[in-house]
């Protein structure tokens, strides 16, 4: 009997926290908050013990992130409400991969909320 493609996977916890770290950039440089965790994902997934879970994660994070971001440019118009929704996504897109970052260091599955599954 042969075994084709039997991949070891690696555990490699500090990728997978800089994955979720990876996510600021767009406070640093304005853009490649989701361009760098999608490529640093689709590179690694398979060769990474937990990545593609925490890629998944990371992406539907950032695609839900865009969304509020463009539902609340129409409320800032329509009800004045929509800069207290721009605040809030800022907030909650800075904090919340720093603490799934340390999560994945340690180990954990992450633990993003409000956050739409589209992968």
């Amino acid at each position: 009997m042969e075994v084709l493609n039997q991949q070891v996977l690696r555990k490699d916890n500090s990728l997978v926290s800089l994955t979720h770290l990876s996510q600021l950039l767009h406070y640093v440089t304005g853009f490649g908050g989701f361009l760098v965790p999608l490529i640093i994902w689709l590179t690694s997934k398979n060769t990474v013990e937990g990545m593609d879970v925490h890629g998944r994660s990371i992406i539907n994070f950032q695609l839900s992130m865009l969304l509020y971001i463009v539902l609340s440019i129409p409320a800032i118009l329509l009800l004045g409400l929509g800069i207290l929704t721009l605040i809030a996504v800022g907030i909650i897109g800075f904090v919340v991969p720093i603490v799934n970052a340390v999560k994945a260091a340690n180990g954990e599955n992450p633990s993003y909320f409000l956050t739409i599954k589209f992968i």
